[in-house]
């Protein structure tokens, strides 16, 4: 983990702001760096700095970043998957991908919960302002004390009790997909990113 660019980004998003102020920052420079699924960035050791180095990356890297730096504004955080389906997405996928996305096994989207205000909320900087046009879930204007949108339609929820056990639980889920499944899985992250990247050319 790179922690010169972490201090870099931390003093840059939140110096001389109130708490308030400083967790919409945050939130906001986290929602913003450009949704893109980076396979190796679902590592936390290696997807909480290089997701900054980057400036691009998927759920998983922008809420481990959000934790560390909701943590260092001494802010309680969570973990929290949801299992969800990108078949069932209100998506304006191009026909091609959207068949490719129905034959898709179940897939593990993760957000955090913040202690806020003596209530756990939940906070999800999955997807950038570019997305919104696509159909994709996007909190807009976060007010820093209430719920933002969660950027699935989920299955259910799953909270964590620390992220080597968010990290540990997607792994045992992901085990269980068939080589065909993981074939499938590889071939629509690929053609996600790409139709992600024309999107953000219109």
């Amino acid at each position: 983990m790179n922690s010169s660019i972490l201090d870099r980004k931390f003093n840059e998003w939140t110096k001389n702001f109130i708490p308030l102020a400083a967790r919409i920052s945050v939130f906001n420079h986290i929602r913003d760096i450009p949704y893109i699924i980076v396979p190796e960035l679902r590592d936390p050791k290696v997807g909480t700095s290089k997701i900054l180095e980057l400036n691009k990356g998927s759920c998983q890297p922008k809420h481990f970043l959000l934790a560390v730096f909701f943590e260092r504004l001494s802010i309680p955080v969570k973990y929290v998957s949801y299992p969800f389906k990108w078949g069932e997405q209100p998506l304006k996928f191009p026909n091609d991908l959207r068949q490719l996305a129905k034959s898709l096994p179940i897939s593990y989207h993760l957000a955090c919960k913040a202690y806020v205000n003596n209530k756990w909320i939940l906070v999800d900087a999955t997807n950038d302002l570019a997305l919104e046009k696509a159909g994709f879930p996007v909190t807009n204007s976060w007010d820093g004390i209430n719920d933002t949108k969660n950027a699935v339609v989920p299955i259910k929820e799953i909270i964590h009790r620390s992220l080597d056990e968010r990290v540990a639980y997607e792994l045992a889920q992901k085990s269980r997909y068939t080589d065909e499944e993981k074939l499938l899985s590889g071939k629509f992250v690929e053609e996600l990113n790409s139709w992600l990247y024309s999107i953000r050319k219109k």
